[in-house]
């Protein structure tokens, strides 16, 4: 009675498996037909056995890739397909509750879950140590603008499974340009290295960088016009309840290795996040920055734009940096910063930063002319200086080196009733030489005897400016170019041989020229 043994079926396949038993015997009625009173006993001795699912939170998917990458091309419209692979290790059933692109129904990339089309699935059942696979599709069209398709496409796909919230991370590309270091640098360091000759960024396509690239015994030269769009915030760290995504986006010169921009007025050269649509305009933070490390020289920047990062351009120990006519604003952190190091600025604009517009700290050698520093609608200011960094949370062990700071016809303003902020641990003059000179500045606890009472002795003649002074158009609106004979700055600097136009490229007054880096124009 080998036909009356006991068969286990999952409850979900019992009708299948009823109508397999009836065509099995149907089609061997010769040998069997003696047997077939017995298909009623052994259908009623087939038990339903029930499926079982793990609800334990530490039972979590696996996958065949945390990225997905679509190697899409840029010549043609065009499709890519790739596959992924979801694994279930456990002994017991898993169900995901639910798979669900991170964008929704706005999202470029289109999903089919195990036969299944569509960018939301729920309750997807994969059985103890199987497998279900998903394909991600993505449709390029290169000659679509990067407000419309950006330089690179990414997005989370998420699972969702007993309380676990998993991600893959999908990427594609959608514009033809030089990545660098390459397509698949994200989250990576590459370090260049040219052997001490040039590498110049000519290329007619934008470049973007991909995670972070290391200059090392190369000078990189940037001719005007060139657009340099960063990546960042891929980097990622996934948790049982969230995903934490940090940004890794930035361009970093040490060794021997040297930055050369060479934008002009009418074709500048910008560096800015590679995310071009509109919501994305002023938004602070979206790559970390340019960063000159320790012992780097030569360092020259003309015409340039450095927008919406971290920080703008920070300058280590002994690092020799001219900036020229260069604008750096929007940024989740300071502008421009200087640890220890020599910069030589002109002509220059930082605005709207988070952190400090100028921050020059751990001492150092800076001289700026003819610049604005303008923090309205944050809660930065526009200059702070100190000569030492602490080693505790209170400085009581610190290390210190001179300050030596120069500012002509500058003018630091914004939201808050101080813009300049100054940090002495060794109060020996010596040690901590400051001094404003034609310059417009607001400061008032500043001042204080518990403060810098002398403040204005390294600082004349300069005006104290309040709110109801007139300086620019309107800085609520990011227009920092002068109200015309109303401002203050009109007429208040004093003449400096050489530099005798703004940052627009007006001529300055050759007698009476205007505070910061930009002239009126009557």
């Amino acid at each position: 009675m080998a036909y009356m043994d006991f068969i286990a079926v999952p409850c979900n396949l019992l009708p299948t498996f009823a109508t397999n038993i009836q065509t099995y015997f149907r089609t061997h009625t010769m040998r069997l037909r003696h047997s077939l009173f017995l298909l009623p006993l052994l259908l009623s001795l087939a038990f339903c056995q029930k499926e079982k699912f793990t609800t334990d939170p530490a039972d979590r998917l696996e996958f065949s890739t945390d990225t997905l990458r679509f190697d899409t091309t840029f010549t043609e419209l065009g499709s890519a397909t790739r596959i992924l692979k979801i694994y279930n290790r456990h002994r017991e059933s898993i169900r995901i509750s639910r798979i669900y692109l991170e964008k929704g129904t706005s999202s470029r990339f289109r999903l089919n879950v195990d036969g299944l089309p569509g960018n939301l699935h729920t309750d997807i059942e994969i059985a103890p140590r199987d497998s279900l696979y998903v394909f991600a599709e993505v449709t390029i069209n290169p000659d679509e603008p990067p407000s419309a398709s950006p330089f690179v496409l990414a997005e989370n796909l998420f699972f969702e499974t007993n309380g676990n919230l998993q991600a893959v991370v999908l990427e594609a590309w959608g514009q033809n340009a030089v990545y660098l270091p390459s397509r698949f640098g994200a989250s990576g360091i590459v370090s260049y290295s040219c052997n001490g000759s040039e590498w110049v960024w000519d290329d007619p396509r934008p470049y973007v960088i991909y995670g972070v690239l290391g200059i090392d015994d190369c000078t990189v030269r940037i001719p005007a016009g060139t657009r340099v769009y960063v990546h960042g915030g891929l980097a990622r760290q996934v948790t049982d309840t969230a995903i934490y995504r940090y940004n890794d986006g930035f361009l970093a010169f040490f060794g021997t290795g040297r930055l050369i921009v060479e934008g002009t007025l009418e074709n500048p050269v910008i560096f800015e996040g590679d995310r071009l649509e509109p919501e994305f305009r002023e938004e602070a933070g979206q790559w970390t920055g340019i960063w000159l490390q320790a012992g780097t020289k030569g360092h020259r920047i003309e015409h340039c734009i450095v927008r919406n990062s971290i920080i703008g351009i920070r300058a280590d120990s002994a690092v020799d940096l001219t900036l020229r006519n260069t604008q750096i604003y929007n940024t989740a952190s300071s502008a421009l910063i200087g640890v220890h190091a020599k910069i030589d600025a002109e002509n220059c604009l930082f605005y709207r930063n988070t952190g400090f517009s100028i921050q020059l700290e751990y001492g150092g050698e800076y001289n700026f002319t003819y610049c604005t520093a303008a923090n309205y609608g944050v809660r930065g200011e526009a200059l702070r200086m100190g000569n030492a960094l602490c080693l505790d949370d209170f400085c009581f062990d610190f290390v210190s080196n001179p300050l030596k700071a120069r500012f002509k016809n500058c003018i630091f303003m914004g939201s808050r009733p101080d813009q300049i902020t100054l940090f002495d641990r060794l109060d020996d003059p010596t040690q901590f030489d400051f001094r404003f000179d034609h310059c417009i500045v607001r400061v008032r606890d500043l001042t204080k005897a518990t403060a810098y009472p002398d403040f204005f002795d390294h600082c004349q003649p300069c005006i104290n400016a309040t709110t109801l002074d007139t300086i620019f158009i309107d800085p609520n609106k990011s227009l920092f170019r002068l109200d015309t004979m109303r401002s203050i700055a009109n007429g208040y600097a004093m003449p400096i041989p050489g530099i005798d136009k703004d940052l627009d490229g007006k001529s300055r007054d050759a007698a009476t020229p205007d505070a910061g880096c930009y002239e009126i124009e009557f």
